[in-house]
């Protein structure tokens, strides 16, 4: 079956890996909280391990640097058997802090995309992550300007994006999402009856994967680059 676009109305865009670098720095900070721990374990099992904690405290602390920050200090005093020192400790907060406080490094061709696509759609942000952080990074890139509206999700899925949608008296039909995660921005939104196109990013969390099989038969574009959109969109 293929894609038509022909009745989008409004456009979502994920933020994080979708508008702006953001896994990238996840990655190196996970390389340095691995260093500083170096003594006390393996690389591979303390990326293992952290990664778990992450997963057990996001019910707690949602998605964002903030909780993973606080992932770091508790899985670095476990890890360390509470011998961890202070110096270490300020270390792994001042890693966070550092992430927090990166430039936005928009991604290829966003900004004039979406410039152009403002003259026909309404355009609206749909991402997850700490509100004050994602708050901050869309004032810091300069695109808040493009935005008919903002949503920062607990979580991404099908029940959360239809409420969206209602909210905002969108039909689904008329709504298409673009973002990099199949788990978070795609799948879920072709559940509730829209359309989606999946930008992959060259890096994913592992708690965003999914298996091959899980999005087989499942009708969404892929796109290499958001400037290519205007391929599927009429002219």
């Amino acid at each position: 079956m293929s894609i038509d676009l022909k009745n989008i109305k409004v456009i979502g865009f994920d933020a994080d890996d979708t508008l702006w670098v953001n896994e990238t720095y996840f990655r190196d900070a996970e390389q340095e909280f691995t260093k500083l721990l170096s003594q006390f374990e393996t690389p591979n099992k303390i990326d293992q391990e952290l990664y778990k904690m992450e997963i057990k405290n996001l019910p707690l602390y949602g998605y964002g640097v903030k909780g993973f920050m606080l992932s770091m200090v508790e899985m670095a005093l476990e890890l360390s058997n509470y011998n961890i020192s202070n110096e270490t400790l300020e270390k792994i907060l001042n890693i966070g802090k550092a992430m927090i406080n990166k430039p936005v490094e928009l991604l290829d061709d966003v900004e004039n995309v979406l410039k152009e696509l403002s003259k026909t759609y309404k355009l609206i942000v749909a991402t997850k992550g700490d509100l004050l952080d994602q708050e901050r990074k869309l004032e810091k890139s300069g695109l808040i300007k493009y935005f008919h509206h903002i949503e920062v999700l607990s979580e991404k899925e099908s029940t959360n994006y239809g409420k969206l949608l209602n909210h905002l008296e969108i039909k689904p039909s008329e709504f298409l999402m673009v973002g990099n995660s199949l788990k978070s921005d795609i799948l879920p939104i072709i559940e509730i009856g829209a359309q989606a196109a999946h930008i992959p990013f060259h890096t994913t969390w592992q708690h965003e994967r999914v298996e091959d099989n899980v999005s087989n038969g499942k009708n969404y574009l892929t796109l290499k680059t958001l400037n290519d959109i205007f391929r599927y969109l009429p002219k």
